[in-house]
């Protein structure tokens, strides 16, 4: 996972009151009352609980979350599924979704019992403050990580690659200086996303992000119904329903798959914003949010991995954008080609510096935790060292499975699982407020997620050493 949510910045769209730093002296003595009523924050008045201020309501925050969760993980899921194969990796889409779903409600959950106001305050309650600063880094990472990818396919799908044409070889000939994947990805950094990235506030990007939501729903519909026409004119072959283990390639992919659509669902950092601007907020009606929210990002998640991967078969690549750059045999072809492929990465460049502003915030507060509240030269500087980083990642990789595999294995794991895992079972230790099944049901998780994130780990690296044979 990407975060387009446009309310973040605590200094811009929420004033927060101090939270305390140690558990409630007297928490609720009931499981079942816990949390229901309860808002994530203090008043205005500072008087205690009272009702939550107007906000966005239940529509406007499944929005909010959806634009969090949807991003360029998208791109990815056709590509497991060409590893999975299409029974297992749809299921594997679903069930990733439900545990996804199950951490969210225990993040909110907890950080109402603990009065947190953000991922990093319930993580410090629960873990003590070095855990909240791995929680940070793993935010950063993620954020970083997320921004190269992005830049990787602004430039595989413009300038192209050894396997496939870019859109600017289709529409100008090959042989110019666009054929240069680094030129084209610098220039679009420089004219297009520095500009963005350098704004104060995110308030000033909110059209951006709703233009981009517009953008990628466009590609889910567009590439959804190419398939749909092929399959009833009887011109796609029949899937592989299960993994291949015919290779130790296959194998090897094998491990890194889950921690590849992890990525996809990792928005846990942005849940308590959502929550704080929702109206008349109560766990359980963000419990509905999540909800509604995880069935609709499964929905737009297998229609695409499902639609990719019954399109290009074997021949999907991780970035199945750029399998949008050859004839698809039905009518209009070319035109929907050129809307897929240059609808997304405008939906990229739109989201970009969202995800930037969010990044550079954290990276602010973790590095100048002590300083006074930074000036706009301090900014414009940080925003220049980070793209300038983003800008060298994105050159060094070669593909977005590369860097989902690394992402997804450590940071994603951690952030959407993990840690959710870790807040809810130590807690309960001290106040006692899950249930057996619950209790058991975060055991499972925090398993689950350490031995992927192993796998994924050691997956990686024999991937690497038999690249470097």
């Amino acid at each position: 996972m990407n975060s387009t949510y446009t309310a973040l910045p605590v200094s811009s769209s929420i004033e927060l009151q101090a939270k305390s730093p140690t558990l409630p002296q007297d928490p609720p003595k009931k499981q079942e009352e816990f949390g229901v009523e309860l808002p994530l924050i203090l008043d205005a008045a500072g008087a205690g609980y009272g009702p939550a201020a107007a906000g966005s309501g239940v529509p406007g925050a499944v929005f909010n979350l959806a634009t969090s969760i949807i991003g360029a993980g998208i791109m990815a899921l056709p590509a497991t599924l060409k590893v999975l194969g299409l029974l297992v990796g749809f299921v594997s889409i679903v069930l990733m979704g439900i545990l996804s779903e199950i951490s969210i409600e225990l993040l909110v959950r907890f950080s109402v019992l603990c009065k947190s106001s953000s991922y990093g305050d319930v993580v410090q309650t629960a873990l003590g403050r070095p855990f909240k600063i791995v929680s940070e880094i793993c935010v950063i990472i993620n954020n970083a990580g997320v921004l190269v990818v992005y830049l990787i396919i602004i430039g595989d799908v413009m300038s192209g690659s050894s396997k496939h044409v870019g859109v600017f070889d289709q529409l100008l000939g090959s042989g110019g200086e666009w054929d240069h994947r680094k030129l084209v990805i610098l220039v679009v950094l420089v004219i297009f996303l520095a500009p963005l990235c350098s704004l104060e506030k995110i308030d000033s990007l909110s059209l951006t992000s709703a233009a981009s939501v517009a953008l990628a729903v466009v590609f889910v519909i567009v590439s959804s119904i190419i398939a749909l026409v092929k399959l009833v004119e009887g011109r796609i072959g029949t899937p592989r329903l299960g993994p291949d283990f015919g290779s130790k390639a296959a194998f090897l992919d094998l491990l890194v798959v889950v921690p590849i659509m992890t990525n996809a669902y990792v928005c846990h950092f942005n849940v308590q914003p959502i929550y704080n601007e929702l109206e008349g907020r109560t766990p359980k009606k963000m419990y509905l949010v999540s909800r509604i929210t995880t069935v609709l990002c499964v929905a737009i998640y297998a229609s695409t991995a499902i639609s990719g991967y019954l399109l290009f078969g074997d021949d999907t690549e991780s970035d199945v954008l750029t399998n949008f750059d050859k004839d698809l045999g039905i009518r209009f072809s070319l035109i929907l080609n050129y809307v897929v492929r240059i609808g997304y990465i405008l939906h990229l460049i739109l989201v970009f510096p969202v995800i930037h502003f969010s990044l550079r915030q954290t990276v602010d507060s973790l590095v100048f935790a002590e300083s006074a509240p930074g000036s706009r030269k301090r900014m414009l500087t940080l925003t220049a060292v980070l793209l300038a980083i983003i800008y060298l990642g994105s050159t060094m990789i070669p593909n977005i499975w590369v860097a989902f595999k690394f992402t997804g294995a450590t940071t994603g794991l951690s952030l959407g699982f993990i840690f959710p895992a870790l807040i809810a079972l130590r807690l309960d230790k001290k106040e006692k407020v899950l249930n057996l099944r619950e209790r058991y049901m975060s055991w499972l998780m925090l398993v689950l997620a350490v031995v992927a994130s192993i796998l994924g780990v050691v997956g990686n690296i024999f991937t690497l050493k038999n690249r470097s044979e």
